[in-house]
């Protein structure tokens, strides 16, 4: 395998001819691909050892669910017990995703409005983490690779195979198919009724009040 890096350093800094470097990489393919699969494998097996290692400390940590799956839940801030969403829910959020070195691969944080999306959408373990929520709940979700995107990774190459997630949630609002929670009251609009910036309240006959 040495031999294999310094034959490819020779060709990047233009030892051998343009024929000469053909000729290296023909010959030495399955020496090459041998070595590219040990230092995937080196790097992956590194990531699951971070992951496991962040994974294990929230475990540990005062107030952190650890589910069955092998999910982890930690309440940072309780809302006002409001309902949970249901695997057929769609939900408002603002969130944060980030690898086990702290690198974010994605978040809601820099648009003005709040994400909204489908449960039933998400990859396994943030819908499990999500489940155990409450509207209005800012949550940290700790994620195992095989309930994230797996020894793969994500097709668009943001999170490597092997990487457990980790995601900072706060559930704004649960918009359909909540569990629990008070009853919600309409407005004369159909929406939702805010105090003081609703048109009303619909009556029994459905005409506003």
């Amino acid at each position: 395998l040495t031999f294999v890096a310094k034959g490819l350093l020779d060709a990047v800094v233009g030892r051998l001819s343009e024929q000469g470097q053909v000729e290296l990489l023909s010959s030495r393919k399955n020496d090459l691909n041998e070595l590219i699969t040990q230092r995937a494998n080196k790097i992956r097996e590194s990531i699951e050892r971070a992951g496991q290692s962040m994974l294990e400390t929230m475990s540990e940590t005062e107030g952190v669910l650890t589910l069955p799956s092998g999910v982890r839940v930690h309440t940072l801030e309780d809302g006002t017990k409001g309902p949970r969403p249901s695997a057929a829910s769609s939900v408002k959020v603002h969130y944060h995703g980030t690898l086990p070195d702290g690198t974010i691969f994605d978040s809601s944080l820099g648009q003005e409005e709040p994400v909204t999306f489908a449960i039933g959408t998400l990859i396994p373990g943030f819908k499990e983490g999500m489940l155990k929520m409450h509207e209005g709940d800012t949550a940290m979700i700790g994620i195992p690779s095989d309930l994230a995107y797996g020894e793969d990774g994500s097709v668009d190459g943001r999170v490597p195979g092997g990487a457990a997630l980790f995601f900072k949630v706060q559930l704004i609002e649960v918009l359909s198919a909540g569990i629990g929670g008070a009853p919600t009251l309409l407005g004369a609009d159909g929406k939702k009724f805010d105090k003081g910036s609703s048109p009303g309240l619909l009556g029994a006959d459905g005409r506003p009040l």
